[in-house]
This record gives structure tokens, C-alpha cells and sequence, in this order.
């Protein structure tokens, strides 16, 4: 019997942006989360008070519209790397979503640079792991998620290679037995693939004729709900299977 809630923390690095998904399974695990608001901090600014480890038991580090190497800008991001590396070490779970796997990545001490082409909208990723291995979190042969970066990492030492797509080689990884990290937003929902439409600044990261793996605005409006559903679950599989080794699954 477990004596105390899930204590789930994310790192929110966009305004207004909250978790997405996993609110409906955090509120069925009865877990208690908190949240760091990076995005309140000005450009320049450095301190940011952040938990002690201890108290946290699944980390979940959300997307932004900065670059893990700007540290001239944002300061902080030294911090919070350094408090992601120090989580990973202790063996607790993490799964990062977007810039969140790039977090992961560069904590881990892997590169993080521009890919060779941005990637926006809902585009076909493809499993590669071996799924008949049961250490390997299982990815499906194919899913069609939100998408919307411009930066790739490189696969971290001794991490698994999940996923790929037409426009990045390296779209979702495993390290060790708890750690995940998607390039992509299996979070997303509606709700915030508007937010991300109108907070972000959609003509801020391109989108010309020669942009072959950029939607406009109004295709990625269009989707329909339902296609939100497959990534939706995919995430929750995904907190499932880090936890596994806890009491809290």
C-alpha cells in the first residue's frame, strides 16, 4: 500500500501551455503535481528555485520555444540541466516531450543542433526498436504526431533509438529502464495546438513553399479530434512504463 500521492513535477517552459494529456491520467493516479514556471523569468534572469529531488517521483519536461544552448538568453537553463542530469543519476523516472527530450539529451551529455530541416504539423513517425524485447518500451510501427522543432540531439551513450521520421532521424529514445524522451507532442490536445498557434508565433519559425515538412496553420487546425487520440495514449503508455518499477503502477 502506498503511504503518500504520486508527486509528479514538470518543468513548463510556455506560458499558458500546462500539460496537455496527461492531466486526465494524473488526476486518475491521484498524484500530486507542481510545476516550475520557467517562462515567468525574464531573458538574463538566473535564479529559479527548483525541488529537491527527493521530493519528486515522475518528472515531466514540457516544450519551449528556446534552444537548450541558449544560455546567453536564459540562464537558467544551466540549472535546470544540471537538476535533470542530477534526477536521471538517482534512477527516477523522466519522460520529456519536444524540447524536454532535448533537455534530456543535453543532460545526458549528448549535442543538441538545428536539424537539417524544421518540422511542423502532423507527420508519420516509425517505431525501430525491437518490441519483442521487454526492457524496450514498445513503440508503435507507425504514429502521426503533432510535431513542431527545429532543433534535433543526438542519441545519448547507451540510449535506445525509438523512432524516426521523414525529416529527423531521431524522434524518440530510451535510456536505461525510466528515462523517455520524444521529439514530437504526444501531450498535445486541441486546446494547446491552438495555443501553440497563437502563443508560439507560427511565422516566427517559417514556413514558405520550400519549407517541405512545414503545414500551414490552418492544415494543422483542420485535423480532426480524433487523431489526437493515438499520440494521447501513447504518452500514457509511456508514464505507465517508466513507473513500472514503482509502487505507484
Amino acid at each position: 500500500m502506498v503511504s503518500q500521492p504520486l508527486r509528479v513535477h514538470y518543468f513548463q517552459h510556455i506560458k499558458d501551455e500546462g500539460l496537455g494529456s496527461p492531466a486526465v491520467w494524473l488526476e486518475k493516479h491521484h498524484a500530486q503535481v507542481t510545476a516550475t514556471s520557467f517562462f515567468k523569468l525574464e531573458k538574463g534572469e538566473s535564479e529559479i528555485i527548483l525541488p529537491a529531488v527527493d521530493d519528486v517521483d515522475l518528472l515531466i519536461v514540457m516544450g519551449g520555444e528556446m534552444s537548450v544552448n541558449d544560455e546567453d538568453l536564459y540562464p537558467w537553463l544551466i540549472a535546470e540541466k544540471k537538476w535533470i542530469r542530477r534526477y536521471i543519476d538517482q534512477g527516477k523516472p523522466v519522460v520529456g516531450l519536444c524540447l524536454g527530450a532535448q533537455l534530456i539529451a543535453s543532460s545526458l551529455g549528448a549535442v543538441v543542433k538545428k536539424n537539417s530541416v524544421k518540422e511542423i504539423g502532423w507527420w508519420p513517425v516509425w517505431g525501430l526498436a525491437d518490441n519483442r524485447v521487454e526492457d524496450h518500451f514498445k513503440f508503435p510501427k507507425e504514429l502521426r504526431p503533432l510535431s513542431w522543432h527545429e532543433d534535433t540531439f543526438d542519441l545519448p551513450d547507451q540510449a535506445i533509438l525509438l523512432a524516426e521520421s521523414a525529416a529527423c532521424a531521431h524522434q524518440a529514445f530510451q535510456y536505461g529502464r525510466n528515462v523517455l524522451g520524444f521529439q514530437f507532442h504526444p501531450e498535445s490536445t486541441p486546446l494547446n495546438m491552438q495555443l501553440f498557434l497563437a502563443d508560439v508565433g507560427y511565422q516566427e519559425l517559417g514556413g514558405g513553399a520550400a519549407d517541405m515538412y512545414i503545414q500551414t496553420a490552418a492544415q494543422m487546425a483542420a485535423v480532426p479530434e480524433a487523431d489526437f487520440e493515438a499520440p494521447n495514449q501513447l504518452l500514457e503508455r509511456a508514464l505507465d512504463f517508466v513507473l513500472r518499477d514503482t509502487p505507484y503502477i
